[in-house]
């Protein structure tokens, strides 16, 4: 069995989600394994992301949903689903699905004592580098393929 390519890529913003999106299809074809690690940089404020991050005291999660959406097996679906904005409700106003998914997900991972959590291909891990309220963080993404 030939070892899986590993692939490492740093960054934030919109142009890390537009490198895994063109990794996934580069190496799609070649029916490979392929194990794609993502360090996602994040110092948003603003927005949803900034709300959360002030009120949960998590990452900012609108990068990290970036790349998950990148990534994914059906990236039109979890798209439309990820980023979709509640455009009324009290509180829900203006925060995408994603955003709230993420932040969830980081809440309970943070109270069963993991610091991680396993979704379907996905291994996604908070790592803020500072104890402070995070202002330069990262989130560690991986995605694991069999090949088939």
């Amino acid at each position: 069995m030939t070892a899986p390519l590993r692939i490492v890529s740093i960054g934030g913003g919109t142009g890390l989600s537009a490198l895994l999106s063109g990794l996934k299809k580069y190496t799609q074809p070649f029916g490979s394994a392929v194990d794609v690690t993502a360090i996602v940089t994040v110092t948003d404020d603003g927005g949803s992301s900034g709300r959360l991050r002030r009120e949960f005291e998590v990452l900012p999660p609108g990068d990290i949903r970036n790349c998950m959406v990148a990534l994914s097996e059906d990236e039109a679906l979890l798209s439309r689903l990820f980023q979709y904005r509640f455009q009324n409700g009290h509180g829900l106003k203006g925060h995408s699905f994603g955003n709230l998914f993420l932040t969830a997900l980081t809440r309970i991972t943070a109270t069963s004592g993991t610091r991680s959590a396993y979704l379907p291909k996905f291994s996604v891990s908070p790592a803020p580098s500072t104890r402070l309220p995070p202002r330069t963080s990262f989130w560690r993404l991986s995605l694991k393929t069999d090949g088939a």
